[in-house]
């Protein structure tokens, strides 16, 4: 941790990942872009968020950036670090889900941030988060070994533990615990990571940053076309509810967000625009529905699996 944290060229590179993802993900819909509004948090910050609508193959894309910083943090966020009580603070992030019409595509996330902490007379306190997560309803095997050895691709450069210890972290994070199952089939997550010098923890949330589009393009490319039915439409919708539960209940970035006084439209633009709920719903034995949950929900070493 010797080397000088330098947040503007942080900031420098989020903003460019989301101009770089954005434009991407623009041109494979080809048939809506991105709408951006950039918001100011009176508090001190703000960002600029994109959505993109009812498109050809996407449904709903957010993208966003925020840059939010203050003179004090949540009593909840002291509460877990006392530390950083008394400091000012400065967070920063590109954040991402994309929600696509045909349900043989799976939902992703991706996720990239820095956090900083300075007070008088002392040195700061900072750390890298992120990773990234894939959502299936009709899972292709070929698909979710790809997903995993993209993100171990990202990892491997720093060190051959890198990516067990960040996907079993991202295993046991995406864990709707009330549910008792996993939201997806995982990929990458890590926090707090400033274990390595500044340099080589920039290095590393770029890199994940950097294998998102590799990862996921070609599992778009390879499903738009698949056909479907209304009841595996149906079948989406249904556990597109996992997904609202676990980013309402669970999850870091839509708490800390809220809590921090974010614009609640750029916070909540994970969410999906359509979703159903059902009563002590459980799938068909031996059906694709079932597949899921019993093959591709449990945890499992993808990069050498086989069926």
């Amino acid at each position: 941790m010797n080397a000088t944290v330098n947040s503007e060229q942080i900031k420098a590179y989020l903003l460019d990942l989301q101009d770089k993802i954005s434009s991407t993900l623009s041109a494979i819909d080809g048939k809506k872009t991105f709408l951006e509004e950039t918001w100011q948090r009176p508090e001190g910050g703000g960002g600029r968020s994109r959505v993109l609508s009812d498109g050809g193959i996407l449904e709903q894309a957010g993208i966003n950036f925020s840059h939010v910083y203050g003179a004090k943090l949540p009593a909840s966020a002291t509460a877990h670090r006392p530390e950083l009580a008394g400091c000012h603070f400065q967070a920063m992030g590109v954040s991402l889900v994309v929600h696509p019409h045909n349900p043989h595509i799976p939902t992703s996330h991706a996720n990239v941030r820095f956090f900083i902490a300075e007070k008088t007379g002392q040195a700061p306190i900072w750390w890298f988060g992120g990773g990234f997560d894939l959502t299936p309803y009709y899972p292709v095997l070929s698909d979710v070994i790809h997903w995993h050895q993209t993100a171990k691709a990202a990892c491997d450069p720093f060190g051959a533990n890198v990516y067990p210890r960040f996907k079993k972290w991202c295993d046991d994070y995406f864990f709707i615990k009330h549910r008792n199952e996993a939201r997806g089939v995982g990929g990458l997550f890590f926090d707090d990571l400033n274990e390595w010098c500044f340099t080589d923890c920039f290095a590393f949330m770029q890199s994940v940053g950097n294998h998102y589009l590799p990862a996921y393009l070609p599992i778009v490319k390879a499903r738009r076309e698949t056909p479907y039915t209304q009841q595996q439409r149906d079948f989406q919708l249904y556990r597109r509810g996992r997904y609202v539960e676990f980013n309402l209940v669970y999850d870091r970035g839509t708490l800390f967000g809220l809590q921090t006084g974010g614009r609640t439209e750029s916070i909540l633009m994970s969410l999906p625009p359509l979703v159903k709920w059902q009563y002590n719903w459980q799938p068909a034995p031996n059906s694709p529905e079932a597949e899921l949950y019993e093959k591709y929900l449990p945890a499992r070493d993808w990069i050498n699996f086989s069926s």
